[in-house]
Formats: structure tokens, sequence, C-alpha cells
């Protein structure tokens, strides 16, 4: 009898750690992969925290732009607030990105959600120099992610430590059980009245007043392409349907672009809402 094979924690046919990191979407891997870096080495003292966090005088003064993106990437201390964080950050930004995202113009795909994220960052930081938030704002974006999510997706079933909730309704059972527990709760407010701003802009905006007012730049269609990133073999590239395709030939628009549709419009695919439709 042949000896039994040992599983070991990076076997990728097994499910190991190699495959589970492939298995992440390309956005959802490098944030949380960058999050885990920086507040792993914010809290050993391999960085200083306080390079880490927003300082717009700094900025301003001192040339020290990586501050535009390091206050996003630090949790905070080793706690278990910060595992509930990365554990949530994990989980719901990963679920939305592989799902049917808010359609921007790349068809509810990744180059939308990376909007998306940006656009949370820019209110973020604008919002800031008016209300007294911390100068870290990683469990901010988190929430904002998962307030989201739960107006994308507000049928979906979650859980609040085994107890089922309606996605609608897990942004605020969140908040209310962090107030009770004596939790901070700004940062968790303040995402998600981010991510109300956001819905409102891309969902209520354009059904309501026929005007789109959020677009995925080109740059980012450009490289992600429309709908789900999949990493192209050389030469190549795939559409949404999986189909490989030489680089520059999706749809009849060239340069990864989806081909119009008529009356200035592009045909975005079945990945989210035709932009401008109700």
């Amino acid at each position: 009898m042949p000896p039994a094979r040992i599983r070991t924690f990076g076997d990728a046919d097994e499910g190991g750690a190699t495959s589970w990191i492939d298995n992440l979407p390309i956005i959802t891997k490098h944030w949380f992969g960058a999050t885990i870096l920086m507040t792993v080495l914010g809290n050993v003292g391999v960085i200083p925290i306080t390079s880490l966090l927003w300082n717009f005088q700094l900025i301003k003064t001192q040339f020290q732009l990586w501050r535009f993106l390091t206050p996003f990437l630090f949790v905070g201390g080793f706690s278990f607030p910060t595992a509930i964080t990365l554990m949530l950050l994990y989980q719901y930004s990963s679920q939305y990105e592989k799902s049917s995202v808010y359609n921007t113009g790349a068809g509810g795909g990744t180059a939308d959600y990376a909007t998306m994220l940006i656009v949370g960052m820019i209110t973020t930081i604008i919002s800031a120099f008016f209300l007294p938030i911390e100068p870290f704002y990683s469990k901010n974006m988190v929430y904002y992610v998962l307030y989201v999510w739960s107006k994308r997706n507000p049928n979906a079933q979650a859980n609040i430590w085994g107890i089922p909730i309606g996605a609608a309704m897990l942004p605020f059972g969140v908040l209310g059980l962090n107030v009770i527990m004596g939790n901070p709760w700004i940062e968790i407010a303040h995402g998600m009245g981010m991510g109300h701003i956001y819905y409102f802009l891309v969902d209520v905006v354009p059904q309501v007043y026929q005007k789109d007012i959020i677009h995925t730049p080109d740059f980012f269609i450009n490289f992600f392409g429309v709908g789900e990133y999949i990493a192209p073999t050389p030469g190549q590239t795939t559409t949404t349907s999986g189909e490989q395709r030489p680089l520059g030939a999706v749809g009849s628009g060239g340069g990864g672009r989806p081909a119009a549709t008529g009356g200035g419009r592009y045909n975005w695919g079945t990945g989210g809402r035709a932009l401008g439709s109700q």
C-alpha cells in the first residue's frame, strides 16, 4: 500500500494558500495583501505608524505623496476589531468584485469596481477636512464597500455572529452592534455615509434624473477590460464571456472598448445596467 500523501498548506491543487490567493479577484487580492502588509509592518515597527497616516500638510510641504494611499491600508493595532475588519474586507470586497458591480461604463466589472474605490477614497479625503474622523481610513473604506454591496445585493442573506440578517440591513446591524458594545463606530458610520453617496450617484440619479454622473475612465477600461478582469495570455485578451481574442479586438470599437450601439452609447454587455437606462 503506498504511503498516505500529507497535505501541505501551500498545495494549490488541494485548496491551499496558493490556490486561495490565486482565486481572489485582482483588486481584492492586492488591496487585502497590501493592507495586511502595511498593518503588520506598522505594528512591528518596521515602518513608523505616523508615516502612514493622512497628513495634508506633509503632502503639500514635503511632497509625501504616499500618504494619499497608506491611510487606506493600515487597519490598526493587533486586536480582535482589526481581525474583523480584515475579514470583512476579504469577504465583501471579494463578493462584490466577483458579482455584477454597479455599471458605470465597464459592464459592472473590475474597471467599475476600481472606479468605485477611487471615488470612495476621494470623498473620504475631502470629508476629512470637515469631519472629526481618525487619519486612518481603512475601516471607513471597508464599510463603504460593505454598504454598496448591501445596496447592490439587497436580497442576499448574511449573518452577524450566526444571527441571520438580510443584506440590506447588514451595515446597520454591524453599526448597532458596535454602538451597543461600546466599540468605535464613527468610522463605520462615515463609511456607510460615503457608500450612500456613491449609491445615490450611480443608482438613484440615473433613474430619477436621467443623468449619469460617474463614468469609469478609459484607462481603467483599457487596462481591466469590460466585465471581470481575467489576466490574458501573451498576445490575447479575454472577453467577458471567457473567449480569447487578440488584443484590441473586444467588440468592434478596438482598444478593449465595446462597440457603440447608436446614440453615442456603448453596449456594455450583460454585466450591469446600461448607463442612463431606467
